[in-house]
């Protein structure tokens, strides 16, 4: 993020966010500390070292940076918006009006011991179940965080849809079952024999988009 961009960013949090400064600490120092911390995964007690800044008043400011930019998710959020055929996009073409490819990732994270039972997924690995929406150019529409590794992806739908206010115009489109899905699955010597299996075949190319745009996301 270059300054023109930095200071553009806090002043929509001023006016749009509502966002004051403190007695002690301006608006542009709010937000360098809120930015450092998610970009870089850093913990409060080295920020306040660099900042030389009390780990309350860190704490504090950070909750404040991130209200103000709760208030600006209308600005910030991407808006969806339906494929049209006339983009030439050899995975999309073929999904005229979708909004976007779902599914749900595993990442792994640290919780007490007394969690990790509710935590650890198939694979015994210690993760959370996100479930995320991305947009045919690899832009995020929607993200629900939180559940346990353990829980069902059909069970964070479902909390989506009825509690969380995700909401999918047209229904989903999915793939058939017990036909070829997986691209490992084609290549040139073995293409799809029947209709359903070429559905298939573009459908998951279109919805490699998500393993994509997570895999982009998970490397930063």
């Amino acid at each position: 993020m270059d300054r023109r961009v930095f200071h553009a960013l806090c002043n929509m949090l001023k006016v749009v966010g509502k966002l004051e400064p403190s007695r002690n600490m301006g608006v542009e120092e709010m937000v360098a500390i809120f930015l450092y911390i998610i970009a870089h995964d850093v913990k409060i007690r080295v920020i306040k070292r660099q900042f030389v800044r009390s780990e309350e008043t860190i704490s504090r400011r950070f909750n404040d940076v991130l209200l103000a930019i709760l208030r600006c998710h209308n600005l910030l959020l991407k808006k969806p918006q339906p494929f049209s055929q006339d983009r030439m996009d050899e995975r999309w073409k073929w999904f005229k009006n979708c909004l976007g490819a779902l599914d749900g990732t595993h990442i792994k994270v640290n919780v007490l011991e007394a969690d990790k039972l509710r935590y650890r997924n198939r694979k015994s690995d210690i993760t959370t179940n996100v479930l995320g929406v991305v947009a045919p150019d690899m832009q995020f529409i929607y993200v629900l965080a939180g559940w346990e590794g353990s829980a069902a992806d059909s069970r964070v739908l479902r909390d989506a849809l009825f509690r969380n206010g995700f909401s999918v115009p047209r229904g989903f489109l999915a793939p058939y079952r017990g036909q070829k899905y997986h691209l490992s699955e084609f290549n040139p010597y073995n293409q799809p024999s029947t209709t359903q299996e070429f559905f298939n075949m573009k459908h998951s190319q279109a919805k490699n988009v998500f393993e994509r745009t997570f895999g982009v996301l998970k490397a930063r």
